[in-house]
């Protein structure tokens, strides 16, 4: 057998050494952040929730939090003592500061003996209720002659759109929810809605497009029209 070079054997020795040191600290290593891994999941179990309770940063969110809810319930119980909430009858003396100092409002001009008047009113009582940054409020047309006629107020329902006091939209009679006694209540929130008079919300159980709450409205209306006769056309106001 030929023999070899010396310097030829001792780097070849060297080399192999070198690789199995660095298979070794491979190991080492993958071991070491195996256990530290470990180790961190143990800690995180060790963990006891009463001691997040005394951290600082929790006790400041939880402040903000609640400084947040508390100005909210303010804002509300502000807005309910003006009437925000509820479809509210107002007299003409009161509409044009209701409507001057309300950034959003709804009007809707009546008749105490149009039917279709009321349907409107069940609507907007319950829009009113859903959106409680928005006045909603109600005037009777025959009791608020100038503002009939200066806002051009002819055909009963008439829903006006303020917005800072300006008459941005309207609606009349239901020409915008498909000319049928029995629409649903998203139909007029749809109007609203592209008028920016009340701002998107996600749906809750308590909003008023459900079949059964349909149904009732629609009931009402049978029962109201009962012994009716003619059209059922909008009314004229003159």
């Amino acid at each position: 057998m030929e023999s070899m070079d010396p310097e030829k054997f001792k780097s070849r020795m060297h080399s192999l050494a070198y690789g199995q040191a660095m298979a070794a600290a491979a190991r080492d290593y993958k071991k070491e952040m195996a256990d530290a891994e470990k180790g961190g999941q143990q800690r995180h179990a060790d963990i006891d929730v009463d001691e997040l309770l005394d951290d600082p940063e929790l006790e400041r969110l939880h402040a903000e939090r609640l400084a947040a809810l508390q100005k909210e319930a303010e804002k509300r119980q502000a807005l309910q003592r003006k009437g925000h909430g509820e479809l509210q009858e107002v007299q003409e003396g009161d509409f044009l500061e209701i409507v001057t100092k309300a950034e959003k409002c709804v009007c809707h001009f009546f008749h105490r003996d149009f039917e279709r008047c009321k349907i409107i009113d069940k609507h907007l009582g319950l829009l009113a209720k859903k959106y409680f940054d928005t006045r909603f409020i109600k005037l009777s047309a025959p009791d608020a002659p100038f503002f009939t006629v200066k806002l051009q107020v002819k055909v009963l329902p008439c829903i006006l759109v303020f917005r800072n006091g300006v008459n941005v939209d309207r609606a009349v009679g239901f020409d915008d929810f498909g000319q049928k006694d029995d629409f649903p209540t998203s139909a007029v929130e749809r109007k609203l809605l592209k008028s920016g008079v009340v701002a998107v919300r996600q749906k809750t159980e308590d909003d008023s497009d459900s079949d059964g709450e349909r149904e009732q409205i629609r009931h009402s209306i049978f029962k109201s029209t009962e012994g009716r006769t003619g059209s059922d056309e909008d009314s004229d106001f003159d």
